[in-house]
């Protein structure tokens, strides 16, 4: 294939045909939003304490059969134990008045053998209270928030290939569909189990149509418009999302209802099918030229400019033969494109461990948990602002370390700080975050820079699949605070640095095409790919020609 972007100049950087395709794509990352993060609702754990089913029970006794604890240096009722049913009942039954004829603190405790008793000031039912998910139980929650990552990485493994054998607007589509189905079945869920598993699917399907939407923006869209969509566009119509879920949970608090509105919002998405093209560059590596020109000339009429006769020349299209098929083995085959994408996984584990590391460490927002909700969602706004405009005139490889660094110094720092500057605390918890959101955008771009369009949508799946591996190991390096409270943070601060330095090594990507071939690939220079040292060779009468072409063999056996 020869170079898209010069073959399709004549369409110009923007234009009808660009800023539809830009918003129409744009609107498929809003379900992304809110899809994924609704565990933040369904599985929030409510006010609650022991449920005493005993009405012979003095109106004193029925207060004081819930122990007291100190939490966070406060006193609150347990949410765990009581006071032993048989002996409350006795004590009740003689007379006894708690606190003055009895000393409470010498009473036996229980578990709360006969379940609880859940505040409905805010939901009305979701999965903690349907399936009493507390206590002994409590670790069920974040387990299923787990199996949204696990499917996160299933999705972001097989959406990459399904996305280069079928094409990325078929696997967009589809994956909506499964999306729609996937939300609307956990909302039937009969047990625990079975919101895991289906939660599995949910991610799984989100993941391949953030991955594939994303790559098919990549590839359609004009160099102009393909920093825009990559950066303002599609992270901020994901916060659009994110920002828009709060209300609509605010207004349905019954979770079964909650997850059936949200599948639902998947159909309006079918018409856009007779609207968003699928990837010339795509149908060129597949050899359905026909197809890629009919493409660009309709874009070409849509942004009234006229287009060549030809517009891919078909002794360029010969040098990649339409019958090759990438697989993920052919990351490993080169020893330039195996050293670059060791260093993009690192890269991307480190910004999904340091990012959720801080999400989960921050401390609870007093208030209304709708209203946090969405606070936290608008605080990414800036860092997606920002991004964009210097991704137009930074290079990727000094931005992107300037930023992780931030993020990683953060996490050093927050250990310093004492419990009585709580303010201090969570400004630089903020000033992390901003950090690791400017770092996700960068990263995203960077990425799908590096890869050729051939390779692209699996490297950009591998990316993905070590971000999942990353967001599913941090909860348990925060878990290893219980035994040293600054070893977590001396684990991923130390990793998001040691990112930092890493990613210096890889190619420079600022102000070049996108890369079609593997070969293309390989001309970029960084750690991975040091220009090889001339031999001092007579020329022997040869012509300029034939050396050319001994050159183009050897970087070919270097594959």
């Amino acid at each position: 294939m020869g170079d898209y972007d010069e073959d399709t100049a004549f369409l110009g950087q923007t234009g009808p045909y660009f800023w539809t395709t830009f918003f129409l794509l744009n609107t498929v990352f809003v379900s992304t939003g809110f899809n994924g993060l609704y565990i933040v609702f369904v599985g929030a754990a409510p006010k609650h304490h022991c449920l005493v089913p005993d009405n012979n029970l003095t109106e004193e006794w029925r207060h004081a059969i819930i122990p007291f604890t100190v939490v966070d240096g406060e006193e609150v009722q347990s949410q765990c134990s009581r006071y032993r049913l048989d002996v409350v009942r006795n004590l009740s039954a003689g007379g006894y008045v708690p606190g003055e004829d009895v000393n409470l603190t010498n009473l036996e405790q229980e578990g709360c053998k006969d379940g609880w008793n859940y505040s409905k000031e805010i939901y009305q039912s979701n999965i903690v209270t349907e399936w009493d998910l507390v206590c002994d139980n409590h670790w069920k929650v974040p387990f299923a928030s787990s199996a949204l990552f696990v499917g996160y990485l299933v999705g972001s493994l097989i959406s990459g290939q399904l996305s280069d054998r079928f094409g990325r607007k078929k696997v967009v589509f589809i994956s909506l569909a499964a999306q729609c189905v996937s939300v609307l079945l956990q909302s039937f869920s009969r047990s625990w189990r079975m919101f895991c598993i289906m939660f599995i699917f949910v991610g799984a399907s989100q993941i391949s149509i953030y991955i594939s939407a994303f790559v098919l923006g990549t590839e359609v869209l004009s160099k102009t418009m393909r920093v825009l969509f990559t950066t303002l566009g599609a992270f901020l119509f994901y916060c659009i999302g994110y920002m828009t879920l709060p209300w609509i949970a605010y207004g349905i608090r019954e979770w079964r209802t909650l997850l059936a509105v949200l599948s639902t919002t998947s159909v309006v998405y079918i018409p856009l099918w007779w609207f968003i093209p699928e990837s010339p560059r795509w149908l060129i590596t597949q050899g359905r030229v026909e197809e890629a020109e009919a493409i660009v000339r309709d874009a070409a009429r849509k942004n009234k400019v006229a287009a060549p006769p030809v517009i891919f020349k078909e002794a360029e299209l010969q040098t990649t033969p339409p019958s090759r098929r990438y697989t993920m083995l052919d990351v490993l085959k080169s020893k330039n494109i195996r050293c670059i994408t060791l260093m993009c996984l690192l890269l991307w584990m480190a910004i999904n461990i340091g990012y959720f590391g801080l999400s989960l460490n921050t401390s609870n927002l007093s208030g209304n948990p709708f209203m946090n909700c969405f606070l936290s969602a608008t605080t990414e706004v800036p860092a997606y602002v920002v991004s964009t405009w210097l991704l137009k005139k930074c290079p990727r490889r000094a931005l992107l370390s300037s930023f992780l660094v931030v993020g990683g110094g953060v996490l050093l720092l927050i250990q310093f700080i004492p419990d009585t500057l709580q303010y201090v605390a969570l400004a630089l918890e903020m000033t992390g975050k901003f950090g690791f959101t400017m770092a996700f955008s960068i990263v995203y771009i960077y990425t799908a820079e590096i890869y050729p369009t051939v390779l692209r949508n699996v490297g950009m799946g591998l990316c993905s699949s070590a971000a999942r591996i990353g967001s599913i190991t941090a909860p348990y390096v925060i878990y290893l605070g219980t035994y040293n409270k600054a070893l977590p943070y001396i684990l991923m601060g130390s990793l998001t640095i040691a990112a930092s330095v890493v990613n210096f090594f890889l190619p420079e990507t600022l102000n070049k095409d996108l890369p079609e071939t593997v070969e293309q690939m390989q001309e970029y220079q960084g750690l991975c790919s040091r220009p090889k040292k001339k031999k001092h060779v007579e020329n022997g009468g040869r012509s300029s020609l034939s050396i050319q072409l001994e050159g183009k063999c050897d970087r070919q056996r270097a594959l």
